[in-house]
């Protein structure tokens, strides 16, 4: 099974997994070094699979450590499949069968994963049907290593002090990988936002969703700032930062994209401090030095938001206020058609930018997950609001005014801190 941001696995869950038992491994994991070879041997493996599945083929491509020039690895090559529904198997199962490869992992429930193995050469070739929050993860996470030496020396060194480690199955050793591998994908995927960020800003600028719904509600919640230290945590373009400043607060705004800070410096560099900084990492402010944390829209890009909670709450003085907005659980559940609505997940979804649509990806958490983040971090909650977006939106836009009016898009919390 393949590394992801999922929790680690149980001994049942990875035994449930395998279509026979799954093998023990009870040792070390050997990495052999780089081989020129691999990507040769991975385009005589495609070659192998669009002969026996033909148009059934919608993706193919070279993945995992095999297809990262200079990367040790586990000499298998892994191969990312996607074809019109992996649930149905007796489409393509049949004909990979008899091209050589064998079923081994079966996960509907998860991303509608199917695993097979070739043995000549070794193959893990992963199976998906198209939109699963997967395929785009491991590309941003191959080019990323392709592209930047410091992040695979990274990845490596994390790779060989945990291969010398023994584990009881190969996945116990993925899944202790996840951490390193999601740090380098919110890299990755931060990099992608300066490719489009002047497109974000605009549509931020006047979105009726963004100027006339979400910044009016956090604005309400954050109360009087005149004369207090704000951290507008997530900034962007500092649409929010400006709209702070405006109200008398010494504001500081974070982005972790380097392009959309540039933009907000440009915009509103005279009114507020802006800095690139990744919410993912610990903070470089100094303890209880920030009266109001805003967080709009932002934590739900983290795979874990405990350690940025627990952060804002260190840089916040006590009883100081946070205030911030996520995607509201109940629309993510239902407007995505997830089956279990306690489960947190990483799901796919396209952010409109005037004439295109940048795929993004975000993860949905039941309620009841974020109100026990924000307990476990320190926080009280003082308010739990689901806003209506201001008189102006029903001018500017009428049927987004509408669906915001009947519909759940947001949910914003205030948040109170409390002592150290």
């Amino acid at each position: 099974m393949p590394a992801t941001s999922q929790p680690p696995h149980t001994d049942e869950e990875i035994q449930n997994a395998w279509v026979d038992e799954a093998p023990r491994l009870d040792g070390t994991v050997h990495l052999a070094e780089y081989d020129p070879r691999w990507p040769a041997l991975f385009e005589g493996e495609a070659e192998r699979i669009r002969a026996a599945l033909g148009e059934r083929v919608l993706l193919l491509e070279h993945v995992g450590s095999t297809s990262v020039p200079g990367l040790a690895a586990k000499p298998i090559i892994d191969i990312l499949l996607e074809v019109p529904d992996s649930d149905d198997e007796p489409a393509y199962l049949p004909a990979l069968e008899a091209a050589g490869y064998q079923l081994v992992i079966r996960e509907p429930a998860w991303e509608r994963h199917r695993a097979f193995s070739g043995s000549d050469p070794r193959v893990n070739l992963h199976v998906h049907s198209p939109g699963n929050g997967q395929t785009e993860r491991y590309l941003l996470f191959r080019d990323r290593l392709r592209a930047h030496p410091e992040e695979l020396a990274t990845y490596l060194a994390k790779k060989r002090e945990l291969a010398a480690k023994t584990w009881r199955y190969i996945q116990n050793y993925a899944d202790a990988k996840s951490e390193v591998i999601d740090e380098i994908v919110a890299r990755a995927r931060a990099a992608q936002y300066d490719e489009f960020s002047q497109a974000y800003a605009d549509h931020a600028a006047k979105s009726v969703t963004n100027a006339l719904y979400d910044r009016p509600a956090i604005v309400e919640l954050a109360g009087d700032v005149a004369g207090r230290r704000v951290l507008d945590a997530g900034c962007a373009a500092g649409h929010l930062s400006a709209l702070l400043a405006a109200r008398g607060a010494d504001v500081l705004g974070l982005d972790v994209s380097q392009g959309l800070i540039s933009l907000a410096r440009k915009e509103f560099g005279s009114v507020a401090e802006f800095e690139v900084a990744d919410l993912a990492q610990p903070l470089s402010l100094e303890d209880s030095s920030v009266d109001v944390v805003t967080a709009s829209l932002v934590l739900h890009y983290l795979a874990d938001f405990g350690p940025a909670l627990r952060e804002f709450h260190r840089v916040l003085r006590p009883g100081g206020l946070l205030v911030f907005s996520v995607h509201h659980p109940g629309e993510d559940w239902h407007w995505f058609d997830r089956e279990n609505y306690f489960e947190t997940e990483l799901l796919d979804d396209e952010f409109p930018l005037g004439s295109y649509r940048q795929r993004v990806q975000f993860y949905r958490r039941p309620l009841s997950e974020t109100f026990g983040a924000v307990r476990d971090a320190g926080f009280a909650v003082d308010r739990l609001v689901e806003p209506q977006p201001v008189a102006e939106a029903d001018e500017a836009d009428p049927r987004v005014a509408q669906v915001l009016r009947t519909k759940p898009r947001f949910l914003y919390f205030r948040c109170v801190a409390g002592e150290k």
